[in-house]
């Protein structure tokens, strides 16, 4: 994880103390697809593969995985992605910021998750540990985004930045390592608005935990495309939103 160091001055009521802090850092990563500039996408400079992939799956460019041809380092923070032609493919630039990125899912009426997957309740709130990470207590600055088996156990794991950009490269990393995500379910830090909801579906994720709140089209988007919806997941016990039947 790419982290600098910076001088801080902390400051109460009735002190001021210099300090130094950890802080995450961000870079522009330019993704190209067929040769043409497809998206700016501010993120932490590491598993850059996985987060084309991922972007690439989870944003809707490409309908399935094996229309991915290829996926190359460039210089620069470029990567260069090669694809099947198809009618999905619409080029836009389009800078991401750390935090949120809207997306019209209206649009999207093809996207329905269909999974007889069930997960216990204890696999559930015993996997939540994996939402920790040192970065994450040495800088607060950061998301983790994991992949979770039915019986409980990490699959998968990534951290970045940005919520959308973890949820891409823990995703796009278990596309390039052949991973069935059928079965699995999504954990994420971040809150649970449409963009993210579709983001599990478009590759038949059947579930969405995460440790904060949804957002209205969030709900809306899991209830309509059929992702169970697990928010305020903690150690006492969560609240699901939409489709319960696969919590057991």
């Amino acid at each position: 994880m790419y982290l600098k160091k910076f001088d801080v001055v902390n400051i109460t009521r009735n002190s001021k103390v210099k300090s130094t802090s950890l802080t995450a850092t961000e870079d522009a990563i330019t993704l190209f697809v067929n040769d043409a500039k497809l998206a700016s996408i501010m993120a932490t400079p590491d598993m850059l593969r996985e987060l084309a992939v991922g972007y690439l799956v989870c944003e809707g460019v490409v309908g399935d995985p094996s229309d991915i041809l290829d996926v190359r380092l460039g210089e620069n923070l470029n990567v260069y992605a090669s694809i099947k032609a198809n009618d999905r493919l619409e080029l836009w630039h389009e800078l991401h910021s750390s935090g949120c990125i809207g997306v019209g899912w209206e649009s999207y009426d093809d996207v329905h998750v269909i999974s007889d997957a069930k997960f216990t309740v204890n696999s559930i709130v015993d996997s939540l540990v994996n939402l920790n990470s040192d970065i994450y207590d040495k800088t607060r600055g950061v998301h983790s985004a994991s992949l979770i088996g039915q019986d409980g156990n990490l699959v998968a794991k990534a951290i970045d930045v940005g919520r959308h950009n973890a949820v891409d490269k823990v995703i796009g990393g278990a596309i390039l390592n052949g991973i069935d995500l059928h079965n699995v379910f999504l954990l994420s830090t971040g809150r649970q608005s449409a963009g993210m909801v579709l983001k599990a579906a478009r590759i038949g994720i059947p579930m969405i935990v995460s440790k904060t709140a949804p957002i209205a089209s969030g709900i809306e988007a899991a209830q309509r495309v059929g992702i169970t919806l697990v928010c305020f997941a903690h150690e006492g016990g969560l609240s699901v939103y939409s489709h319960p039947e696969r919590v057991v």
